[in-house]
């Protein structure tokens, strides 16, 4: 089971930042295949909330 909270649009580029370091950091950078997925989960809304913040700047 994922320990990430569904989908959430409010959630930052700095506060999933914060978790996938937090992640990296509770496993050494070893990721099983259940925190891979996690991983892969934050990564995407990381990049989209990027995104969204570059379009709000622009």
């Amino acid at each position: 089971m994922l320990s990430t909270p569904p989908s959430d649009p409010a959630r930052s580029a700095d506060d999933l930042n914060e978790q996938i370091r937090g992640l990296m950091a509770r496993t050494g950078g070893r990721l099983s295949e259940t925190q891979r997925r996690e991983y892969e989960v934050l990564v995407v809304e990381w990049a989209a909330a990027v995104r969204g913040d570059v379009v709000q700047a622009a």
